[in-house]
């Protein structure tokens, strides 16, 4: 689950949750994760996920990071647009899911905004029971899980007045029995041990929002991005500046960094060079000078 900085609305239209959910389906398949449920309100979402892959965290992070460009791209503004970092629970078995699933599609019968569970077009409800596959949930595993829609719906109104019981621990919040506490305790300690400190894997590695990244480097220098004159020898080095920070800081990929208006007319070999030559003059501005 992620929301807006400050619970402020980030989906101010229906066009921009259909664009997200454009965006997910998207990353899904880049990303090979499962999805068996979702939900966006007014001024956050929620996914129920397997992380079939174990890139979630890149899956996430790709996601918010894509969606907050269009959307200052679309409404302007600066700062962030997402509430720092994702809030994620790990669900221990089935009957555990089904409890997350009753949770987060309930959430716009609690909010008000429908009265029939078919009423509302932007979580995964009418994704189920419709005969085909879909193309962004697994919804025969839902379909499996449940039986009929009649079993769902009951899951949902019931939903509205209850909350899941999760356990708050030092690996996150858990939804589970005292068993599954315990195992994810000892894969905890396991991978936090001192030898597996070099094997940390990348998805453990944290990149700040791409707002964060653009507001600090324009608070640095003084400038705009919108602004940056890259006719200019000086435009021309603050732009290789703002792209190995949005590449590195910020972990975005050559074509999502290529959907900025001061990056769009260059090919993914230019914005490797462009990168290349950047990170050599940070490098050499870090080296000591000689002194005299």
């Amino acid at each position: 689950m992620n929301r807006g900085h400050k619970g402020e609305a980030i989906f101010h239209e229906d066009r921009d949750k259909a664009l997200f959910l454009e965006i997910l389906a998207e990353k899904r398949v880049t990303h090979h994760i499962r999805i068996f449920a979702y939900c966006i309100m007014n001024n956050h979402y929620h996914l129920v996920l397997e992380n079939s892959s174990g890139n979630m965290a890149d899956f996430l992070r790709h996601i918010n990071g894509h969606y907050a460009l269009l959307y200052r791209r679309n409404y302007g503004g600066k700062g962030y647009v997402f509430q720092d970092r994702y809030q994620s629970i790990l669900i221990e078995d089935d009957s555990y899911l089904i409890q997350a699933i009753g949770y987060v599609l309930a959430n716009p019968l609690k909010a008000g905004l429908m009265k029939d569970v078919n009423d509302y077009p932007w979580y995964s409800f009418r994704k189920y029971f419709k005969g085909a596959k879909d193309s962004l949930v697994d919804n025969h595993y839902i379909e499996e899980l449940f039986g009929n829609a009649l079993e769902l719906k009951k899951l949902i109104y019931s939903s509205t007045n209850s909350e899941l019981a999760t356990n708050k621990t030092k690996l996150g919040k858990l939804l589970g029995g005292q068993d599954f506490f315990l195992k994810a305790l000892k894969k905890y300690n396991r991978r936090h041990h001192e030898d597996a400190v070099h094997k940390k894997r990348r998805d453990d590695f944290y990149f700040h929002p791409v707002e964060k990244v653009i507001w600090e480097f324009e608070q640095k220098n003084g400038i705009k991005c919108d602004e940056l004159n890259i006719g200019t020898h000086e435009g021309k080095r603050f732009r290789g500046e703002l792209l190995m920070l949005l590449k590195d800081h910020a972990g975005l990929t050559y074509s999502q960094i290529s959907e900025f208006s001061i990056f769009s007319n260059l090919k993914f070999n230019s914005l490797g060079h462009l990168y290349k030559n950047a990170r050599k003059r940070k490098i050499k501005n870090l080296k000591p000078r000689p002194s005299k």
